[in-house]
């Protein structure tokens, strides 16, 4: 449609060049005329009495050919934002294209452990679902560098259309969002030769209860085999299922228990955001302002948080609950959910808690829960990257 009237604004600027001045002063006082029928002598009228008539003098001494020039350059400028348009349209698509077409490298270089294969994991570091990602990179010796990202500016990412973290890039082509689809994705390919897995996980976007617009991916904690692949990494009836369970578990409720527990107390508060300003990138003053300010703010926050997930008022008993629960669905027949090693419902879980060690709330929950010797596992399993071999 912008194309359309851009050409039938340069045909009108031709015709004005092209005609006699004698034969276009007729047109130009019809075209005066009827604008002023539509409000335009109004608009004139603010000059002064004379400045119409004046104007319209003016054309028909000449100024058709000025108006002409302005027919010529509205209907040029018009091509111009039609073309640009388009060039920028078929750029995205391109940009599609490449994206769904860079999985295909890194199927052959995750099959050999990494080998050759540039991530970077952009992230916060005390956030839990970045640490799930780092404890799944870990734990399978996958070589990635780490980006730390301003919290408040987050000037690392400002190149990407998704504003959160973790947000992983492989060879510096293939962006992959979220933790559970980073994970799922990645474990698929190391399985799988599925070159476009990330078609497997789509972005969904949507409007929460509180108005705002929310991303959410599909099949996020399935990973995509056949049925004999299936068969091989889950030997046992209903161990796929229980896996998918406890992964969306650690998201939707262990998650939501660590803020209101990591604030429980200003004393508690400002540890944390002590924690957080050491071991995020802050500037001197910003780290200033972020320690006190922030601790303030979540003591409030988590206060809000307890209530939103209608947790007790002492919420270390629910976390106390959660571990213990989590504690009893492995067994004592199991070193891990997953077994001998660690399924991704143990990375996940053991990404998640990690993420309070040092504060208070960790040292209650080692001492107070049965999670310990399950814990130390993990720890062991993650720094000596046993799912590698």
């Amino acid at each position: 449609m912008a194309a359309a009237c851009s050409r039938t604004l340069c045909k009108v600027a031709r015709s004005f060049l092209e005609t006699p001045a004698a034969a276009r002063t007729g047109t130009v006082s019809f075209l005066l005329g009827n604008a002023g029928a539509h409000g335009f002598r109004r608009g004139l009228s603010t000059g002064g009495p004379g400045l119409r008539s004046r104007l319209v003098s003016s054309v028909r001494a000449g100024g058709g050919r000025v108006l002409g020039c302005a027919f010529l350059l509205g209907g040029g400028l018009g091509l111009y934002q039609t073309l640009k348009l388009s060039v920028q349209q078929h750029l995205a698509e391109e940009d599609k294209k490449v994206k769904a077409s860079a999985a295909l490298p890194l199927v052959a270089s995750l099959q050999v452990s990494g080998g050759g294969l540039k991530m970077t994991l952009y992230q916060y570091k005390t956030c839990p679902f970045c640490s799930k990602v780092r404890a799944f990179l870990d734990f399978y010796g996958l070589p990635y560098d780490i980006v730390e990202v301003n919290p408040v500016m987050r000037k690392e990412i400002k190149w990407s259309a998704y504003r959160k973290v973790p947000i992983l890039m492989v060879d510096g082509e293939l962006q992959l969002n979220d933790s559970s689809v980073i994970i799922s994705s990645l474990r698929t390919l190391m399985i799988n030769n599925l070159s476009d897995v990330i078609r497997c996980y789509p972005e969904m976007k949507s409007v929460n209860d509180r108005g705002k617009e929310v991303t959410e991916y599909s099949n996020k904690y399935w990973l995509m085999l056949s049925e004999a692949q299936t068969a091989a990494v889950y030997p046992a009836k209903g161990m796929q299922k229980e896996e998918m369970k406890w992964r969306q578990w650690a998201d939707d409720w262990l998650v939501h228990l660590i803020s209101p527990n990591v604030y429980r107390t200003t004393g508690e508060a400002l540890a944390s955001f002590d924690y957080i300003v050491r071991e995020g990138k802050f500037g001197t003053v910003e780290g200033f302002f972020a320690k006190y300010v922030g601790a303030a703010a979540m003591f409030v926050i988590s206060k809000r948080l307890k209530n939103r997930h209608n947790l007790q008022d002492d919420v270390r008993q629910d976390l106390y609950k959660a571990v213990n629960d989590w504690v009893a669905a492995i067994g004592k027949n199991r070193k891990f959910m997953g077994g001998d090693q660690p399924n991704l419902a143990d990375l996940a879980v053991f990404g998640v808690l990690r993420v309070m060690e040092g504060l208070q709330a960790f040292d209650d929950m080692m001492e107070n829960t049965k999670v310990k010797p399950w814990y130390m596992r993990m720890e062991s399993a993650t720094l000596n990257h046993e799912g590698r071999s």
